[in-house]
């Protein structure tokens, strides 16, 4: 008898997922975050890790490029314009889009909400502009290529008009109550953390979004216009009892899944390789 003929074997995509694993973040384990993620990632998709500055010599094996815990850029700031530039230029597919308007490309977007009237913590970068902030006791100075707080410093109202400008922020320090983040794939908001101690940054608990908290995040993230990626919306609830954004992380933000109860954590896991195959589905349409 003639054998059965054998049906060829689907092919999975597959995926670079771009991390540090070695990186030393204080108070969080990223590499935990992303062998749980790609440990469910396998699933679906043909997955190889690899450091952040191999990826620009492997990533043409791969149908897309996710990028991850990948550390500050500004550590290899060089090596990392250069993956976005190849990457543009050879068409590769990464995860989150290149597209981003936040931190992605820097601080400026703080600027342009500012002067578009969102809902932000003042921004300026101008001696001439010290007038448009409002009065505090302190004022938060930093790089406007800064992440994870480096650089990041304090100084009085008297010490405004002798700053260096051109390189850094300037912004009010804010008597805030707590900070929250809001974390979305796509568009769709999956859940929200707080550090109720604003001491304790890192120390996150859990954060019951109301309708009007998830709308004042999705503002910024529609702002961003990522189609298919991971955004994580910082804010500060500030004296007045307002939401005011502090931050818009479109790159790499760490998202706290160890937080999180298995199923939203399971839950999550299965959105973003949703997402994923998205952004392969946008291309092949």
């Amino acid at each position: 008898m003639p054998s059965p003929t054998r049906r060829p074997a689907h092919k999975r995509p597959r995926v670079l997922f771009v991390t540090d694993l070695a990186y030393p973040a204080k108070g969080r384990r990223y590499c935990d975050e992303d062998i749980f993620l790609t440990s469910r990632l396998r699933q679906e998709f043909d997955i190889a890790l690899c450091h952040p500055l191999d990826a620009t010599a492997i990533m043409d094996g791969f149908d897309a490029v996710v990028v991850r815990n990948s550390g500050p850029v500004l550590h290899y700031q060089a090596e990392y314009d250069r993956f976005r530039q190849e990457a543009e230029a050879r068409g590769v597919l990464v995860y989150n889009e290149l597209r981003g308007k936040a931190d992605m490309i820097g601080k400026q977007y703080l600027l342009d909400l500012t002067a578009a009237g969102y809902p932000v913590i003042p921004t300026i970068d101008r001696a001439e502009d010290v007038s448009r902030l409002p009065d505090a006791a302190e004022y938060v100075v930093k790089p406007k290529a800064g992440a994870d707080s480096i650089g990041l410093e304090f100084v009085p109202g008297s010490a405004l008009p002798g700053l260096a400008y051109g390189d850094v922020l300037v912004q009010p320090r804010i008597d805030f109550a707590y900070e929250v983040s809001f974390y979305f794939i796509d568009r769709d908001f999956q859940y929200a953390l707080y550090a109720p101690r604003p001491e304790e940054r890192w120390k996150l608990e859990r954060y019951e979004a109301t309708d009007a908290d998830i709308a004042f995040a999705r503002r910024f993230v529609d702002w961003n216009d990522i189609e298919h990626g991971i955004s994580r919306v910082d804010a500060c609830r500030a004296p007045g009892g307002e939401l005011l954004l502090v931050e818009l992380e479109d790159l790499n933000p760490y998202l706290s899944l160890e937080l999180l109860d298995p199923d939203t954590r399971e839950a999550f896991a299965a959105n973003m390789a949703a997402s994923v195959h998205g952004l392969l589905a946008a291309r092949r349409d």
